[in-house]
């Protein structure tokens, strides 16, 4: 598995696309942040906090992570490669896992640098250090969390087909739906009982559940269960292709 990870992160960063996918986020965060004035500006906003982070960087991921996820099994079936790397002493499984905590990997490095904007507010506010450093810290892990689901549903669209475009779109429909789309549905519902259950299937609840700044049992294990459903879809796909 390590063979792969490593395999993959030399791909990301030997080639551009680990610092256009760090870059895209860092440049859209920061201008939307503290350039463009509107409802995220931190400057405009007249008190010290990060909500625009968190709800800006899940829609950035949603984008960024299918992105990045696309390639991992689709460019290997298309150019011909997937057939020389099930020759390895390697099982499928260790395949899949290395490619998707190397693009995890790669969504926490874009993270790192926003913690900038944390001591940054944290300095700015009155009186200094006046900032709900529960809150950060929980939205920040439940990023962590967002992101890493959202490439273990990339990594199963990428299993799906050998172009990369269809395995993006793909992608970013189930992450969209995951994140939002229950949401949506208990729009069409009257039943408080049935609103509930369908909210607690979604992403987005799990993820402003931590945003509160307390990391609950139940959110960590709907992340860890979600996770672990596409990556071993993922695995079941591949071994049916092979």
């Amino acid at each position: 598995m390590l063979s792969i990870l490593k395999k993959e992160l030399h791909a990301f960063f030997s080639s551009a696309t680990g610092y256009i996918v760090i870059g895209i986020f860092l440049l859209l965060t920061g201008l939307f942040l503290w350039v463009i004035p509107g409802e995220f500006n931190i400057l405009d906003a007249g008190y010290a906090n990060t909500d625009g982070l968190f709800y800006l960087a899940p829609w950035l991921f949603l984008l960024l992570c299918p992105a990045i996820a696309m390639r991992f099994f689709a460019e290997e079936k298309q150019t011909g490669t997937w057939e020389l790397i099930i020759t390895k002493p390697l099982t499928t499984r260790q395949i899949v896992l290395g490619k998707y905590f190397a693009g995890t990997i790669l969504v926490v490095l874009a993270l790192i640098p926003t913690l900038i904007y944390y001591f940054t507010v944290n300095y700015l506010a009155e009186p200094v250090g006046n900032v709900d450093a529960g809150q950060f810290w929980g939205s920040f892990i439940g990023l962590i969390f967002l992101g890493s689901i959202y490439m273990a549903i990339g990594t199963f669209s990428s299993s799906l087909t050998r172009n990369q475009i269809i395995a993006f779109i793909i992608g970013l429909t189930l992450c969209f739906f995951f994140y939002y789309g229950f949401d949506v549905l208990t729009s069409f519902m009257n039943s408080g009982i049935k609103m509930q259950f369908v909210e607690n299937l979604g992403i987005h609840t799990h993820y402003k559940s931590i945003s509160r700044g307390v990391v609950d049992t139940t959110d960590v294990i709907y992340f860890l269960i979600l996770n672990t459903l596409f990556l071993e879809l993922t695995v079941l796909k591949l071994k049916r292709t092979n």
